[in-house]
């Protein structure tokens, strides 16, 4: 099935992920204007009342980029929304998405048939994250436009299932946009989420150390100085199991070892998530991080490497 056309622009194929508190204006435009779909939660603009100003500074900069570069036009940008119970301002926040006739709209904790109708009513796409085969069945019968396979490794809510398992499964049946997400921060990462049966890398984690990301410091350096034996799978932060950083837990006086296991039924993505502000999510592909940079470097090295690996299998620029 070809691409839709709002997927099929950009540079190479990568969309960077929504990072919880992280992702920001300057962030998503910088993506965008590198080439790469960049987004964010809508959760990040706090109070509700700031996602409305958030889109629009986003739209305004990137059809100025478009006019001052009609060779190279910015990819589309994406926000993503929490559809669990949980998310007392999905009404509001999708009624703005529809307003501004967001592009892209990523859901993630929950298929909602109704939220997929609103988007994909004005012309925009849904691409939802799931965790296995069954998840991706019921989010595409409920009317999703694509699926972000959301693979071990991953930063934030992860699943188990290793990539080359979940890609096979769900390319079986379904030939829709397919995002891959699971320890990338390489271009040649990249490449191998398409050979696998992908048609985009998912990358979270690298975009954390870039200049433009609202994370602290402390978080930045630790990102660059970790590896993937740092990282701990852990439901005990939001409710839902994720990787974070092992460093962080033992700063917060937690044993990596020794976790208690949280109440899935109590899902905290608001201000109760303020007792966990400085533990921090990050997937298994930070070994490939070494340094903070501005976003568009970040974008350039993944792109070099990116042309490298596939002339490396005699595949061209």
């Amino acid at each position: 099935m070809p691409l839709p056309p709002v997927l099929a622009q950009l540079r190479f194929p990568v969309i960077a992920a929504p990072l919880f508190t992280i992702s920001n204006p300057a962030l998503v435009i910088a993506q965008c204007t590198a080439g790469i779909v960049g987004s964010f939660p809508a959760l990040n603009a706090r109070p509700e009342s700031l996602l409305s100003e958030w889109i629009a500074e986003i739209k305004e900069a990137l059809a100025a980029w478009d006019r001052d570069h009609p060779d190279r036009p910015a990819a589309p940008f994406a926000v993503n929304q929490i559809v669990h119970r949980s998310n007392a301002r999905l009404e509001h926040d999708l009624a703005v998405c529809v307003e501004h006739r967001v592009p892209i709209v990523i859901t993630s904790l929950g298929a909602r048939p109704e939220v997929n109708e609103a988007v994909t009513g004005y012309g925009g796409i849904i691409m939802h994250d799931v965790i296995n085969d069954r998840f991706a069945h019921k989010a595409i019968e409920k009317g999703a436009t694509g699926l972000v396979a959301v693979a071990a490794g991953a930063g934030g809510h992860a699943g188990t299932l290793s990539p080359f398992a979940l890609i096979q499964e769900i390319r079986a049946w379904f030939d829709g946009p397919l995002a891959l997400s699971g320890a990338i921060a390489s271009g040649a990462a990249v490449l191998a989420a398409q050979a696998m049966g992908a048609d985009f890398a998912y990358i979270g984690s690298a975009f954390i150390a870039t200049q433009e990301a609202n994370a602290a410091d402390g978080y930045k350096r630790a990102l660059v100085d970790g590896t993937a034996d740092g990282i701990v799978y852990t439901n005990l932060i939001t409710g839902v199991h994720g990787n974070y950083l092992k460093s962080s837990l033992v700063a917060a006086g937690l044993d990596p070892d020794n976790l208690p296991v949280s109440d899935a039924t109590k899902m905290d993505f608001g201000a109760g998530r303020k007792a966990w502000k400085d533990i921090w999510g990050s997937g298994q592909g930070i070994g490939a991080i070494d340094g903070v940079v501005p976003a568009r470097a970040l974008v350039e090295r993944l792109h070099t490497e990116y042309q490298i690996a596939r002339r490396r299998l005699g595949l061209g620029d």
